[in-house]
């Protein structure tokens, strides 16, 4: 799928927003992405993911490892198009932020992995998976993100990032909303907690 493809699609359902947004970093932005009016459409969902497997065909990818919630159904569906395991990072027992491969999951040492992900605005999910595998010993060959908020601003490493829609977003801090911004009403999207609060 090309970056215009997926920018249609994240608007066709609904998924691109326009507003005054409280986002989880506690910063202000004119524009949202809710993955999950994207994700709840399994075709949209599937569409999106072959973008993934299209990139991942020819690297003899292992298995594909997304975070939790909505990095789940996109590994899934894209680990089922290239026909490999599907891995998940969860956030650890005990109230910890970090992420850790649970229930059981075993990935064998060498295992080539295809990190996939919705949406990146600082990488903290994507730095908190790729701490997760440290321990198994996998190479990690490629990072893949349904929407890069970033515009390419954020990396990791010398691992290839592929994004399947990339814009820059501007945000920002709660004292420097401009006064066009602060005469919308605020909604607060999402469910994680909103930094500093």
């Amino acid at each position: 799928m090309t970056t215009i493809d997926v920018l249609e699609l994240l608007k066709s359902t609904g998924a691109l927003k326009e507003g005054h947004f409280l986002l989880s970093s506690g910063r202000h932005s004119a524009l949202y992405i809710e993955k999950f009016d994207l994700l709840r459409n399994p075709v949209a969902t599937s569409e999106v993911c072959t973008g993934f497997a299209e990139w991942a065909r020819d690297k003899a990818i292992d298995v594909v490892v997304g975070p939790t919630t909505g990095g789940i159904l996109l590994a899934f569906e894209t680990a089922r198009q290239l026909g490999v395991a599907a891995a998940y990072a969860e956030r650890a027992e005990g109230g910890s932020t970090a992420r850790e491969l649970r229930r059981g999951t075993v990935l064998p040492e060498g295992a080539r992995v295809l990190v996939v992900d919705d949406i990146l605005t600082t990488g903290g999910s994507v730095r908190e998976t790729l701490d997760a595998l440290a321990p198994h010993k996998v190479e990690v060959v490629g990072i893949g993100l349904l929407a890069d908020r970033s515009a390419g601003k954020v990396a990791f490493g010398k691992i290839p990032v592929f994004s399947l829609a990339s814009l820059e977003v501007e945000s920002w801090a709660p004292d420097e909303v401009p006064d066009w911004l602060a005469a919308i009403p605020v909604t607060k999207p999402g469910t994680t907690a909103v930094k500093g609060q």
